[in-house]
């Protein structure tokens, strides 16, 4: 599993998140859970007060692909959509990446050419 995004633990228990300006966290569950609301089919959410939170961290898929870094941001099928984390337009002129804006660049990445998967906490 891909994953991107703020992670929430409350309860005991690890919750994909949302912070909100006013002080209070959107928790969001795939099956229903005790206090969530259905927002859609396998997709529900609770409000809590940040106090309430236990630990809030950023999480990232990362990966290593023709050897270099890259975040990955997004993925279809077997392709991944990966974003060069080296910071070196050559490099990245070189790899054929998409510039997507002012030092971002990303490419459609094979699953079968990614290697060293792993999340980060940030």
């Amino acid at each position: 599993m891909i994953r991107d995004g703020y992670v929430a633990r409350w309860l005991g228990r690890d919750f994909e998140a949302a912070p909100g300006a006013d002080g209070e966290i959107r928790l969001y569950a795939p099956e229903p859970t005790d206090g969530f609301e259905e927002l859609r089919a396998g997709r529900f959410r609770r409000v809590v007060p940040a106090s309430e939170i236990e630990d809030l961290r950023y999480i990232r898929t990362t990966c290593v692909w023709r050897g270099e870094r890259f975040v990955i941001v997004g993925e279809h099928e077997t392709w991944l959509r990966v974003e060069y984390a080296g910071g070196r337009a050559p490099v990245a002129e070189r790899l054929g990446l998409d510039r997507i804006d002012q030092g971002i660049w990303q490419a459609w990445a094979p699953g079968s050419e990614i290697e060293d998967l792993r999340e980060e906490f940030i």
